[in-house]
Order: structure tokens, then sequence, then C-alpha cells
């Protein structure tokens, strides 16, 4: 799977990052410019033909925020599936609700921290 972003997913990643969720712009704002353990994350990057909310290269590490439309059993069974696919490319994948990231930003960051902490390992 390539994990470059994609020319022709460019239009797609850029109105995604245009239009981003209130929750999105709020993690953003916590993991842009190394934040966070001094992991740079990309927003809206595509990795084969999937386009990830967040992706940290030196972690191999994509976030998903989760809101309303995720709720359904078809789009639950394909969240799983793309899940599975990339992490069968070594790319470990973070789950959260939308409201996580007003409730517990810090939960979020910790994971963020383990996962580095074990990837030096």
């Amino acid at each position: 799977m390539n994990l470059h972003n994609r020319e022709y997913l460019k239009p797609v990643r850029k109105y995604l990052r245009n239009n981003s969720t209130s929750a999105e712009a709020t993690l953003w704002k916590l993991l842009k410019k190394s934040q966070v353990g001094g992991y740079k994350f990309r927003r809206q990057h595509s990795i084969g033909n999937f386009i990830v909310d967040f992706f940290c290269y030196e972690l191999m590490l994509a976030i998903e925020l989760d809101g309303e439309i995720h709720a359904d059993l078809q789009n639950i069974a394909g969240d799983i599936e793309r899940d599975e696919q990339l992490e069968k490319e070594g790319i470990t994948v973070l789950r959260y609700e939308n409201r996580w990231v007003f409730e517990y930003p810090e939960v979020i960051i910790q994971d963020i921290l383990d996962i580095g902490k074990n990837k030096s390992k």
C-alpha cells in the first residue's frame, strides 16, 4: 500500500481539510507543529485509497475521529475492514468518538505518547 498522498485524492483531501469538523479542528490544534512528543502529524493524509484524519509517519500511526455517521452497522463494518487493511501495512489505528477530543484530550495525547514509547523499545 502506498503511504504517500495519491495525486488523484488531492482535491478530496483539500476539501476535507477546509471543511473539517470541530473535533478535527480541535485535535489539530493539539497535534500540529509537533506539539505531542515531538511527533509530526499530517491531517487528511491518503494511504493507498484511504484518507485518514491524522497520520504520523514516524509512529506509523493513524488517528480517526468518528461522528454519528460511523455509528450504523454498515459504517462500523467498513471501518473495521479499513482498519484491518491499514494494520496489515504496519499502521496502528486509534479511533475515537468526536466527543473524546473535547472531554478526554489527555487520553488521546497519552495514547500517542504510549505508542511512541512502545515503538522506541
